[in-house]
């Protein structure tokens, strides 16, 4: 049994991950838990399932390594200024467009959401427990069987369907969120996750990234609350696409650095 679970271990966490997550919800509906409980709870809930099965599959070594990119933070700036930067341009790039396609002012939409220092403080927690179970387990777990680019797509599959009950629920996250959007979107920042989790294999800088989503996703008028389910579904398709447009320029740049290298080698053969 054992031995079963630890071939498969991935996929049993992301199997039980949405599965349990459906069942809290549940629990909310029912008022069986409060609402404090429940906004926090539904990460610790998953990070707890993890831990378990490391616990059972690794030991502590497996727990350790679980948080062990979080302590890696020497990094090159530019990742931080990318991590810094990425969200709040893609946000702005969106309300401009959506002033030119609406014909007006795009100062209009430049519009700062009313939000609380608890509510900040809340979305860094929910970060790093996010980053902390989809990025520095599942994506580097998946990167080991297919490309990180890859596993950041499979894993974007599940955090939908882990969200998907909350969405429904519309508790603990802003209501009227459409499910198709938020599955591009989960995409395109599981994307943007791996890519910075491959090139620094820090923990530290995925937090500070997703930490910016979160930050601008309440601050700017990104969700459909404030600015439309049309605005939101705009954010997430841009999102997606330049993530989708980094990921294929540096496999540009690759190939053509390995074409380079083979043709340096065939000359000096030839020589």
């Amino acid at each position: 049994m054992k031995e079963f679970i630890k071939n498969y271990e991935i996929w049993i966490f992301l199997v039980l991950g949405p599965f349990s997550n459906l069942f809290f919800v549940k629990a909310r509906i029912e008022g069986l838990i409060s609402s404090s409980v429940y906004n926090t709870g539904r990460f610790c809930i998953l990070l707890f399932i993890l831990i378990c099965i490391l616990k059972y599959t690794r030991g502590n070594k497996g727990i350790k390594d679980l948080f062990k990119p979080m302590l890696n933070w020497k990094v090159h700036p530019k990742w931080y200024l990318l991590c810094f930067v990425f969200p709040t341009t893609i946000a702005l790039i969106t309300l401009v467009l959506k002033a030119f396609y609406n014909d007006v002012e795009y100062s209009t939409f430049i519009v700062f959401s009313k939000t609380s220092l608890r509510g900040y403080v809340a979305n860094l927690v929910w970060a790093f427990l996010g980053e902390v179970v989809w990025v520095s387990y599942c994506i580097r777990e998946l990167s080991k069987i297919v490309k990180p680019f890859y596993a950041s797509q499979i894993i974007a599959v599940f955090w939908t369907l882990w969200f998907i009950p909350i969405i429904l629920l519309g508790e603990g996250i802003y209501p009227e969120i459409p499910i198709l959007p938020a599955l591009i979107f989960f995409m395109g920042i599981a994307g943007m996750c791996a890519f910075v989790y491959k090139h620094t294999k820090s923990g530290i800088c995925v937090l500070f990234l997703q930490s910016m989503v979160n930050l601008t996703a309440i601050s700017l008028p990104m969700m459909p609350t404030y600015g439309g389910a049309p605005t939101y579904t705009a954010f997430a398709t841009l999102y997606f696409l330049t993530m989708l447009g980094i990921w294929g320029l540096e496999y540009i740049v690759v190939k053509n650095k390995n074409q380079g290298q083979e043709l340096r080698i065939n000359s000096e053969v030839e020589l």
